[in-house]
């Protein structure tokens, strides 16, 4: 099995970075120190670990798959429960980049996968973007979970919220909720809507109906 590292830098080098390997794996074993910081109850290492799997599942179905990797890699490393609106994932991006620009990407690869990290704040893609689709997809993947799993993963997002009274998280739980409801489809890639879609809807039903 390939470790996290490994997969960093196997992604690094087929998105085009030509930073040497001290430097790659440098700079995997920051990120994920970043992943395993305290305030992290959901978005830690494992959820990280989770969306490289979907990706290397489905990747045949993206025109750049070591892209998204690296996105997935990069899209939570600034992540604080505290911060208002998208912060954290603007702040990611911007980190993304100059991370991949230090470490030899193209300017066009950093762009594009700061490109990626943002739309990770509303899951909402462009016709015509596989790239952002795959990774927003198995960004959710949690949400089409087991009922374990499922109850798992919210009471970790509560934990992660811990700050928040009941009733003020209630409530923006719920509004969470109900977008990802409303949006047209909750997985883009047609093999990733096919089997999922409706586990995930029937997940997001479920926990609404509980906070109410």
């Amino acid at each position: 099995m390939t470790s996290l590292p490994d997969a960093f830098r196997s992604a690094a080098r087929g998105a085009g970075a030509t930073a040497d390997d001290a430097d790659l794996d440098a700079a995997a074993q920051y990120l994920l120190g970043r992943w395993s910081e305290p305030q992290r109850h959901y978005h830690d290492v494992t959820h990280l670990a989770s969306v490289l799997e979907v990706i290397d599942r489905f990747a045949h179905l993206t025109p750049h798959p070591d892209r998204v990797r690296l996105a997935a890699w990069l899209h939570d490393a600034v992540y604080d429960p505290r911060a208002l609106g998208d912060a954290n994932e603007r702040d990611s991006a911007e980190f993304a980049a100059g991370l991949l620009q230090s470490l030899g990407a193209p300017d066009e690869v950093s762009a594009e996968v700061a490109r990626l990290v943002n739309l990770t704040a509303g899951h909402a893609t462009e016709e015509d973007d596989p790239d952002g689709e795959l990774l927003c997809d198995a960004d959710l993947s949690i949400l089409a979970a087991d009922a374990e799993r499922y109850t798992a993963y919210a009471g970790a997002i509560r934990r992660e919220y811990a700050h928040v009274p009941d009733d003020a998280f209630r409530a923006g739980r719920s509004r969470v909720l109900t977008e990802l409801l409303n949006l047209p489809s909750i997985y883009r890639l047609a093999p990733i809507h096919e089997e999922w879609e409706e586990r995930a809807r029937a997940n997001l039903k479920a926990e609404l109906a509980e906070l109410a």
